[in-house]
């Protein structure tokens, strides 16, 4: 393959690209750190004159900031425990394990991505209402769950099936079964696909919102995304303690996306190639 004729057209072109979607986290930022009788003028400001911490201060001296953050975290991570110790033996017994309906199944999961949260809300809220399991940590972790498994098992498929069988047929000869097979053998192999879906995993669970909105009565176990509704008021938008907020939410993710872009990125491609 010839190397581009005017790469610095392509790098102009990605630069581009890169600043477009960019743009609204620059602007979020941006208006966190701009005084709030100033966000609102008739020109927008591409920098905030003066630089105020105001908006900060004012989002973390919210009382219910901290409990929602450590809702979130609880809830991101039981999503992503509850996601691998499902998705990772199902992907495995349809990678490897001869059954009938496997693609049937794995057609299903494809659909199962297709409807948009509010479709599956107001059934898990019944299901859920039924089983008690409303305004729980387990309730939101479970409805999260139903986003994540889906494309958990897509991704780590392909992963399995790029390991040599030879590998698991070895083990099998010395003695050790399925579960032996998969714990010791298989997972090893395919560390960046299952670090790439339960980093996945997490930011999914981190970002949503829809389900703590109804899944969860109070701010007892509501997530930190809920909580940005409490700068909307009837009146009016507290815009600069909103921005504040969202600016601070954000951070996480960021953290967990740079720690482990390296996972995610190779996880997401490790089936593509198989050896």
């Amino acid at each position: 393959m010839r190397p581009p004729r005017h790469p610095w057209l392509s790098t102009a072109i990605a630069t581009l690209i890169t600043a477009v979607f960019l743009l609204p986290v620059y602007w979020m930022v941006k208006t966190g750190l701009t005084r709030p009788d100033r966000i609102q003028t008739p020109d927008p400001q591409w920098a905030p004159s003066p630089v105020t911490g105001e908006n900060y201060s004012t989002a973390l001296g919210y009382e219910g900031l901290t409990r929602a953050l450590l809702n979130s975290l609880v809830i991101s991570c039981g999503v992503v425990a509850l996601t691998l110790l499902l998705g990772v033996p199902l992907a495995y017994a349809l990678a490897r394990v001869r059954m009938r309906g496997s693609g049937t199944m794995v057609l299903a999961l494809l659909v199962a991505q297709l409807p948009p949260a509010i479709v599956l809300a107001a059934p898990l809220f019944i299901l859920e209402r039924r089983a008690g399991l409303t305004d729980t940590y387990l309730g939101l972790i479970a409805a999260d769950t139903t986003l994540t498994l889906p494309f958990t098992v897509i991704v780590l498929r392909p992963v399995m099936r790029s390991v040599s069988p030879e590998l698991e047929e070895a083990a099998l000869v010395d003695g050790c079964g399925l579960p032996g097979v998969l714990l010791r053998v298989v997972l090893p192999l395919m560390v960046p696909g299952v670090v790439a879906a339960a980093g996945l995993s997490f930011l999914i669970g981190w970002g949503e919102f829809l389900f703590g909105l109804t899944l969860a009565e109070g701010p007892g176990v509501q997530p930190v995304t809920v909580l940005l509704n409490a700068f909307i008021g009837q009146h009016g938008t507290s815009w600069g303690a909103l921005m504040a907020t969202a600016t601070l939410i954000s951070i996480p993710v960021v953290c967990v996306f740079a720690v482990f872009q390296r996972f995610i990125v190779g996880g997401l491609t490790a089936g593509s190639v198989r050896g």
